[in-house]
């Protein structure tokens, strides 16, 4: 340990949206404590969200084992340090066997629901202002996504999957809003599709390959990790997409988000931020909820939500958030 340090075990999630969601507080804690040095531990989809975080000393992938171990195999890798603070934001009992001066565990409140950037804030006693999702991003990063992006026109960013069948809206009707958006009389015409996904996404984005032209097609799918995706986002001018991690990543960028929702509960999972909104069929999360209890049903509970809904709802956000309003507005 450096002389001087004040050294952080930051416990935070398995998910890349709650990760997402929960990032802000690296931010503040690196602001408000000098010399704080961070030792990041999350699961394995989401820990190269933090792989660029000033004066981070390790990020530990914490994957969950058959055997029940997982907490014993990390109290053994940091039981040697002597924390300046430990936040878990998973609750655990860790920082009970941890040297530590302070320590924050979440807890759930109950009561009415409560957004994930809120509930993480309150963990380390933030009711003032939650702290917005924010990720590091090196220069060598930065560069790499506009050589990625390199080009002309307005960007258009959609990412069509998502981690369950349910909550996913038809590649075919993020076609037919993409190229409403992007066509001769759209408002981002001329633009660019850049379309985001894992490797096991290709062939949705291979579904989109006729929106526009080739030269203005970016897919970025399986070719980008989570910092450059990230980095991409924030040169993107208008972002579509499921309840899912990117979308939590546009968000944090601050890209104007448009998150499509059904089976999920946007009390608490919205996308974070001012030039962020939810669409979604005429069901709200109750009735989608009464239909499939467990959420775990096999169909798409997104087949109410229409084209011309999302249309809509993307073009309103983009005239909101036009960069010339936007300076009147602030000015």
């Amino acid at each position: 340990m450096t002389r001087g340090s004040f050294p952080i075990l930051f416990i935070t999630a398995t998910r890349i949206g709650d990760a997402v969601l929960s990032s802000g507080l690296v931010r503040r804690l690196a602001d408000e404590i000098p010399n704080a040095r961070f030792t990041i531990v999350a699961g394995p989809a989401a820990a190269p969200l933090f792989a660029e975080v000033p004066n981070l000393d390790q990020v530990i992938v914490f994957e969950k084992a058959k055997n029940g171990r997982h907490w014993f195999d990390l109290w053994r890798k940091v039981r040697r340090r002597k924390w300046g603070l430990v936040v878990d934001l998973r609750g655990s009992g860790l920082s009970r066997f941890l040297s530590t001066r302070r320590r924050a565990v979440f807890r759930k409140i109950q009561g009415e629901p409560v957004h994930k950037v809120v509930e993480a804030a309150r963990t380390l006693r933030i009711e003032d202002e939650p702290a917005a999702p924010f990720l590091y991003v090196s220069e060598e990063t930065d560069a790499r996504a506009a050589e990625l992006l390199a080009g002309y026109g307005p960007i258009l960013a959609v990412a069509p999957a998502a981690n369950w069948i349910g909550k996913t809206w038809p590649v075919e009707r993020f076609s037919q809003v993409a190229m409403r958006l992007l066509g001769p009389t759209g408002p981002m015409r001329g633009g660019r599709l850049l379309v985001l996904g894992g490797p096991e996404d290709a062939k949705v984005a291979h579904q989109l390959r006729d929106v526009v032209m080739r030269k203005q097609l970016i897919d970025l799918t399986g070719k980008a990790d989570l910092l450059t995706s990230y980095a991409a986002l924030k040169r993107a001018r208008l972002y579509i997409g499921n309840d899912s991690g990117t979308t939590h990543l546009a968000a944090a960028a601050g890209t104007p988000t448009l998150a499509l929702f059904g089976p999920s509960d946007e009390r608490l999972y919205a996308p974070w931020g001012p030039n962020t909104r939810v669409v979604r069929g005429p069901r709200s999360f109750e009735q989608v909820k009464n239909a499939d209890p467990q959420l775990s049903q096999q169909v798409c509970h997104m087949m109410d939500l229409s084209v011309d809904a999302v249309a809509k709802a993307a073009e309103e956000l983009l005239a909101s958030t036009e960069p010339a309003r936007r300076e009147t507005r602030h000015g």
